[in-house]
């Protein structure tokens, strides 16, 4: 817990919160906790990856790396978490969507009994649209790093 002086801010976020804030869900859910919210500035989310995963039959027989891609979506997942918890996003009438990608670097592979830990900070936001400066880890090893921005938009009406 970090002391705020008007107020208590909980800095760690658990699945149950997670799961309110974003609409991702397994086999695509990407994000297991978060620690260390600091409301409209950074987060850091944790994925504990395990050979269970859906995308290790494939990726790659004998030699489990986990996509690149599925790194970013998940540096991507924590920054939505950040503003859905800093903007009080309403869920059932608003969406968080990834917007653009820059920067992208892939460092070191993610395999099945890593832990990775997203460095997510913004960079800059403005309303509804948030630009965020990522780094995955594994221990001291960056395996990604990018620079991505994400907007909240209505959800269409069924």
């Amino acid at each position: 817990m970090t002391q705020n002086t008007e107020e208590t801010v909980r800095t760690d976020i658990d699945i149950a919160e997670i799961l309110a804030r974003i609409p991702h869900r397994y086999p695509f859910l990407l994000v297991d906790r978060a620690e260390d919210y600091n409301p409209g500035q950074s987060i850091v989310g944790i994925k504990c990856v395990t050979i269970n995963e859906p995308f290790f039959q494939g990726h790659f027989p004998g030699n489990p790396v986990m996509p690149g891609v599925l790194i970013v979506e998940a540096l991507a997942q924590t920054g939505a978490v950040l503003m859905s918890k800093t903007l009080e996003v309403d869920t059932e009438g608003k969406t968080i969507f990834f917007m653009s990608i820059d920067g992208v670097r892939f460092r070191n592979p993610v395999r099945p009994g890593d832990v990775i830990r997203m460095e997510v900070e913004v960079v800059r936001a403005r309303s509804s649209i948030f630009k965020f400066k990522g780094v995955a880890k594994v221990g001291d090893k960056v395996a990604a790093e990018a620079e991505f921005a994400a907007m909240v938009v209505e959800t269409p009406t069924k």
